[in-house]
Formats: C-alpha cells, structure tokens, sequence
C-alpha cells in the first residue's frame, strides 16, 4: 500500500489508546485539569462504574469562549509555550491530548465559564475536530465535563472492560490517592446518584489527618510518624508508618513529587532500604509522602500517562530520601511512643474506628501470627558491660534493694518526675518479659528483642566510627565486566576503598579485586562487587556492602545477646530498660519483632472495671 495520512480521529483513537485504558483513566486526566484551573471544589459523578457517565465538575478559571475548539484539538494547550517551560513543568497536564483522545472514544460535552464572561459556552465533540460550533449555558464560574458511552465506537475496547464494581472500584481508589495530594480541595465522588465520598477542605493538620484517616483508616494515622525533612533544596513532608504498622501487600504507599503521585523504582527502592532494618520480613511499610523539589531537576515526561518521572540528580534524590526516613525512624524515643494503646487487629490494620472522629497520634504494636523466633545462642552471656554503662550514665540512679524475684516482689519508688519513660524493673516474667512500673502505667518487654537491638545498634555505630579494616586477597580476582561497569570501578575508586575494597581497572572490559573488608571474607566476593556495581549504574548507589556487614553485625547481635529463659536480676533489667531509652530503632529488634509494648493505667482500670 501507498503510503498515506491518517485521519484526525483515527489519529486520535490511537492517542487514546495510551491515555485511556479504563474509566479511570478518564477520571485522572478530568481532575489533574481541574487542579490547573484552580479548582477549589471538584465534584465527579459516575454511572455504572464509568462506562455510561463520567460527569467532572469543578469552579476553576473556566475556558473562554474563543479557546474552546482549540481545547478539544490534538497539542493545544494553555500550559507551556516553549521548550523552557517544558523542562520546568510546575501543572499535571501540559501535552493537550487529554480532551481530544477522550472525546474520540466517548461522546464528549465541555461546558464552560470565565469571570469575565456573561454565560457559559457548551460545545461537544466526537474527536474529529470539526464543526465545533459553541452554544450559550447557564453554567456557574467553572467547568463541566460530561462524558458518555465509552468505548462506543470501538467495541473491542469495550469488550474489555471489568464489571461496573471492578471498574468503580479503580475509580474510588483514584480519587482518594487525587485528594491525598490536594487538601485544599474539596471533593465529592458519587456512584449511581449515590453519595460515595466527602471530603471538605483541610487547612489545619488535624484535618489533614483526619482527610488520611477518611481514606487510609484511622489506624493508619495512629501508628505514623510525621516527616519534616530537608536538605539540598528537596524537602520531604508526610507521615510515615510505624514499622510494627505493616502490610502484606504495597497498596497502602503513596508517593507525590511536586503535587502528582508516581510510582517510581529509585523511590521504592530508597524506602525499602530505609525500612530494611526494622521491618518484619515479609511485609511493606505504608506511607504518604511528599518531595518538593526545583521541576528543572525532575522530568515529569518521561511517561504516557505521567505515572513515571525521571529526577535529573537520581543519586542526590535517593540518598535524600533514605536519610529522611532512617533518621526519621531512628529517633523514636520510648518518650516519644508511650501513651495509650488502642488494640488493632494485625490482620486488618486499615481499620476505621467508629467512634473516634479525631485522629490522636497513638503507638499501637501488632506482630504477625506467624513470626518465627530468632535462633537463640546457647553461650551462657551475661549483660555486665550494660550495667557499668548505666552506672557511669545514670549515678543518680541508685540500686534497689530486692528480695529475690522467685519468693517476692519490692516496687522501687516511682516519682512522676522520673526522666525514664520505660520505667523501673519490678519481675522477669517466665524468664522472658521483664515488668516494668512507670508513673502511667507498666511496660513489657522481651528482654532478648531489645537487648538484641541494643547490641546492634552499638556494634554499627562502633563500625561506623572506626576505618573499615581491609584484609589483601591472596591470590587476586579478575574480572570480566562491561565497559559501562570497568569505567565506573575506575571512576568510584576511593569510594570502594572507603568500604574496604580494593578495585582496580586492569582493561577496557576488566577489573581486578586486590582487597576486601575483614568481616565480609567468608562472603562470595566476586557476586558482591558484580551486584554493587549493577546497583550503582541502576540506582545511583548500592547498600549492598552495608547490608552485608548489617547482617553479619544483626547475627553477631542477636547470638549475643540475652537469651530467653536465663533469669535477669533487677539491676540487671534496669540496666537493659536504661540502654534501650538511648538506643535508635528500640521499637523493634534485628528481625522486626517488636520490643516493649505499654499497658495505661487506663487499660489497666478497663480490664477490672474500675470506674465504671
């Protein structure tokens, strides 16, 4: 066949093919133009899951009567006009194919009005992009969008459709991950002229959070920790959840940059790294987060649907996000996490609480059913070096005097002055749990969780201060890589060396390994150094040297530490409470058990009936 122009609607039936796959996608694309137009109420109405009615009403700026053909028109647009506005992209919609795809496959009516305008204008389209002729409406300021029959014209489209709750329920789950990212909208989202959401405009943090509350599930905001992090010119907000408040599944993560939720691997994999070392294997932390950054540094084009970006500093970003959550999470405080503890099914943590309209920042421990316990070192350890340290810290901490735990118990002398948020030790319970007494209640701890983690993390920070000692190869490795692989080892020299390793470009396709980290000598070294240099051409940067060493520090730790069934005495046990109020990531162990959990005195009164 000659070769020969497309039409104007077959060209954009197959644009529409990218932008619109499902109801949703319509959806998406109707309420990011809502937010370009200053939209400050958003109002969507569904019939029959999207495929009958899609109607998107907003109060924005509206479009004049004149831009109204060019609106519906392939490349039309009123948000960049050069290739400077295109690398600095600041709204959700720039390319213009939004309404002219949509308007291809569906039948498509815009009606809409401008401050300065006597009426609204009404015109509709078939994606042709002819015969657009606009006709007066008595719309309000704003902008409607109804869309009907979709898919009516391509059937083998239609065919593939799910059923009207499959297809609604893509849509409901879009316009809550929309509104997360606007709270100063409002948004009504009904289904069959029945009211589904409501949410008003959230100016204040308690309305924000009870916006997240709404959407995420009051236990959500209960079990997070708030971000305020910043650095470099980025700047990272949001909540970020405990990590005894996990998930099986990764549908509880929201990630925006600039206002527009992605998803995106540099990301997924920052986080991940940042949870790794307090999240129970297994599982997947739950966020709602926000990276504000300059929109020269990040490509937002990079996609059909822009649910992808490309950041022009991936190394800077990444490391960024990493450091905001680790330190996030590392400066938790028993000080910081004891008050009163709602009891959370593990199995359905996104559960609402009926009677609780305002979300109060509380820290709830769930564990999974099925943990396994860490394999116990049979060395018969002790924790004297714990209590010389909690004597040199704490001299004004004199000891108790005590009968032996096994015949009676003596309650040492609480103050409600008292700094120590874990209280002071009153039993070893089965040789297990260590009972504690604080001014608001008691507090229970598996002794060989936390002392596990006490250990850990003081053995990082000992390998962290010091230089990592270097152990020659005796027989050197060769080898054969890529060039892109060769040119890095050359380039990040002394970063190698930094951890211990000795790398050395010996050829165009090839590197010899002269040295390696002491602690890491009985690892397979050549699979290592293979896997961090692939990390660091796809992610900018590699963990995987720490990891190691975290692992072989995790099980030094954990076969060091106190095991369970060896019996405690008191000065021993308030010696472990002391170290675990000064230690980062207490809340959990090595392998994400949690470590302590707290019983108020108004649990306490509930359980007896006190009161009542």
């Amino acid at each position: 066949m000659r070769i020969h122009s497309l039409s104007i609607q077959l060209v954009n039936q197959i644009a529409a093919g990218e932008v619109v796959e499902r109801p949703s996608s319509v959806v998406k694309e109707l309420v990011e133009n809502c937010f370009d137009a200053g939209a400050k109420q958003i109002i969507i109405e569904i019939e029959q899951g999207g495929a009958r009615l899609i109607k998107i009403r907003d109060d924005g700026c509206g479009i004049v009567k004149e831009d109204l053909p060019l609106a519906l028109s392939r490349h039309a647009t009123s948000k960049i006009a050069t290739l400077q506005d295109l690398e600095q992209v600041s709204s959700m919609g720039f390319r213009g194919e939004a309404l002219p795809s949509i308007s291809s496959v569906a039948r498509l009516t815009l009606i809409s009005r401008t401050a300065e305008a006597n009426c609204a204008w009404r015109v509709t389209a078939d994606g042709s992009e002819k015969n657009v002729d606009p006709q007066p409406d008595p719309h309000p300021l704003g902008t409607t969008i109804d869309v009907r029959d979709l898919f009516y014209n391509t059937p083998a489209r239609r065919k593939f459709l799910k059923t009207e709750k499959t297809e609604f329920a893509h849509i409901e789950t879009l316009v809550k991950r929309m509104a997360l990212s606007r709270f100063d909208i409002s948004f009504t989202l009904n289904h069959n002229h029945k009211e589904i959401l409501n949410l008003k405009v959230a100016e204040l943090e308690r309305d924000k959070e009870r916006r997240i509350a709404e959407i995420c599930g009051a236990a959500f905001i209960e079990n997070a920790v708030k971000i305020e992090f910043a650095a470099s010119g980025l700047e990272l907000t949001g909540w970020a959840g405990l990590p005894t408040f996990s998930r099986s599944q990764q549908d509880m993560q929201f990630f925006y940059v600039n206002g527009r939720l992605i998803k995106d691997k540099l990301v997924s994999h920052a986080v991940k790294q940042a949870y790794q070392d307090v999240l129970f294997h297994g599982r997947h932390p739950v966020f709602v987060l926000y990276l504000t950054l300059d929109p020269t540094l990040v490509d937002v084009n990079a996609h059909p649907a822009k649910l992808e970006v490309r950041f022009r500093e991936g190394r800077l970003v990444h490391d960024f996000l990493f450091t905001a959550l680790h330190r996030s999470l590392a400066d938790i405080r028993p000080e910081h996490m004891i008050t009163q503890i709602d009891t959370i099914d593990p199995a359905q943590p996104e559960q609402l609480s009926e009677h609780d309209n305002e979300p109060k920042p509380r820290f709830t421990f769930t564990a999974s059913h099925n943990s396994r316990p860490p394999q116990q070192s049979s060395l018969p350890l002790t924790v004297s070096e714990s209590i010389r340290a909690y004597a040199a810290l704490y001299p004004e901490d004199k000891p108790i005097e005590h009968q032996p735990v096994e015949t009676s118990i003596t309650t040492p002398n609480i103050h409600p002055t008292s700094n120590h948020p874990l209280g002071y030790a009153i039993a070893h319970i089965h040789n297990i749990y260590i009972l504690a007494e604080t001014p608001k209640g008691v507090i229970l701890v598996d002794t060989h969780a936390a002392h596990e983690r006490v250990t850990y993390e003081r053995l990082k920070q000992q390998y962290q201060n010091g230089t990592i000692p270097s152990q020659p190869l005796l027989l050197p490795i060769k080898m054969n890589v890529t060039s892109a692989e060769a040119e890095l080892a050359e380039q990040e020299y002394e970063f190698f060396m930094s951890l211990g390793f000795e790398l050395d470009r010996s050829g165009p396709e090839t590197i010899t390994l002269r040295a390696t980290p002491a602690l890491l000598r009985n690892i397979d070294k050549e699979k290592l150094v293979r896997d961090v240099l692939s990390d660091i051409l796809v992610h900018g940067l590699s963990h995987r040297i720490q990891d190691k060493t975290n692992q072989l520090l995790a099980s030094i730790a954990c076969h060091g530490s106190v095991r369970a069934h060896r019996r405690l005495t008191i000065d021993e046990m308030n010696a472990l409470l002391r170290d675990m109020e000064q230690t980062e990531r207490i809340g959990q162990c090595n392998h994400g058990r949690p470590t302590w959990i707290e019983l108020s005195t108004n649990e306490l009164d509930k359980f007896f009936m006190r009161g009542q």
